[in-house]
């Protein structure tokens, strides 16, 4: 009988495998095998209007894609997903499983036949605006930000009035870019009033860091609207202002954005609070040319808490990051490891089930930078690199996400799927 091979480049223990496939073995169609896994897995972004650069929604949309999708998918670059199996369970897992790796590189390797239009599964239905649903109230930057066509934007901090003239609960949040072809991510944070200085619609260049009470969101490809559960809220309270951290990236062609927060409000005081905070080490120095250079930072749990998300934050030179509780009775356990971080994707990492973190929990961060030359997102190999909001800078933050010791439930991301 004759053979072909269908190379499946997963790599296992460092070796790649090769999977034979009998001639007889029927070839994957688009219709009745591949899009059933992107409907599952990829459209959320790869739709009219998100943030992917193409569609996967039909046939004609994907055809033209299938080498770079089986060259993304085999090296588990698409969908994006970088945590390292094995320590704990996500309920936002969106990596691909084997089976699904082998049937999309079988369909390409197989010529990508289409199939029959009667298998191919209902496409599925996306909000036309908002993913939480119609916000009560829409805040957006002041002003419209002009990008420019080409070169480079540094990171700018927009203020956003609120105006609220009493605390708000927050049950939902969304942040929604006006232009997302240049809006590489979004960090929302929360900051008191300066003051009865009106804020300006020009942004700064930095963000106050004395000012800031918490944290709202973000948003990055993949990364739609936070919905919380029925009586749990986040408290924003009165006169807060909403900075923005915005990450522009320039695509030939001038244009304008103004990135808009949708929010809804509880109707009544919730009986469970939505908290957080970071894990942060502002004080280092990586050397110019170090490949491993390690840099750590720890937090101790005051009280029992439940943690619900994880987010690393670092930038270009960033290698990778991992969070690991030691809890009062000595032992450790890995909550995330991320050993190969792409600042291109500023994941956040959703636990299937709350994780209880006792009063005197350790929650250390550990990240790791490579700035050599063999690192090619690195801008200078021969800088010695600081604490910084720039993009050539490099930051080191472990966001996480917890609710109150009474609150057993968690916050889900929306993706819409």
């Amino acid at each position: 009988m004759a053979v072909t091979e269908r190379i499946v480049c997963l790599t296992l223990l460092g070796v790649f495998v090769s999977i034979p496939v009998t001639a007889g073995e029927s070839v994957p169609t688009f219709t009745r095998d591949v899009a059933p896994i992107f409907y599952e897995n990829c459209v959320s972004c790869h739709r009219p209007g998100e943030f992917a650069p193409m569609s996967l929604i039909t046939y004609d949309d994907a055809r033209p894609w299938a080498r770079a999708i089986k060259q993304r998918v085999e090296a588990r670059e698409m969908p994006p997903w970088d945590a390292e199996p094995g320590h704990q369970t996500y309920v936002n897992d969106a990596s691909l499983s084997l089976n699904e790796i082998q049937t999309i590189s079988a369909w390409v390797d197989g010529g990508s036949p289409k199939g029959d239009e009667i298998h191919l599964p209902r496409i599925p239905e996306f909000a036309a605006e908002w993913t939480i649903g119609e916000p009560d109230l829409v805040l957006s930057m002041i002003e419209p930000y002009a990008v420019p066509a080409d070169g480079t934007v540094p990171y700018l901090y927009f203020t956003v009035p609120t105006k609220f003239k009493e605390d708000k609960w927050l049950q939902a949040v969304e942040l929604r870019p006006g232009d997302r072809r240049v809006v590489h991510h979004v960090i929302a944070t929360l900051q008191s009033p300066d003051g009865e200085k009106v804020p300006s619609a020009k942004p700064s260049l930095t963000r106050s860091q004395k000012r800031t009470t918490g944290s709202l969101g973000g948003t990055v490809p993949n990364k739609l609207g936070v919905v919380y559960p029925d009586g749990v809220a986040k408290k924003i309270e009165a006169g807060t202002e909403i900075v923005l951290q915005m990450h522009y990236t320039t695509i030939g062609e001038a244009t304008t954005d103004q990135t808009s927060v949708g929010l809804i409000f509880s109707e009544s005081p919730p009986n469970r609070t939505v908290g957080g905070g970071q894990v942060i080490n502002a004080r280092f120095e990586i050397p110019a040319g170090a490949e491993n250079y390690e840099v750590k930072a720890e937090r101790t749990i005051k009280e029992d808490t439940y943690l619900t998300h994880m987010t690393p934050h670092m930038h270009s030179r960033g290698k990778s990051f991992a969070y690991t509780a030691v809890y009062p009775d000595g032992t450790e356990e890995m909550l995330l490891n991320v050993p190969n971080y792409r600042f291109d994707w500023q994941l956040t990492y959703e636990f299937e089930q709350p994780k209880l973190l006792p009063a005197g929990t350790k929650l250390i961060g550990v990240a790791h930078y490579d700035n050599s030359v063999k690192n090619r997102d690195n801008p200078d190999a021969t800088a010695d690199v600081r604490w910084g909001d720039q993009t050539w800078e490099e930051m080191m933050i472990g966001f996480y996400g917890t609710v109150d010791a009474a609150n057993v439930v968690k916050a889900t991301t929306n993706n819409n799927e």
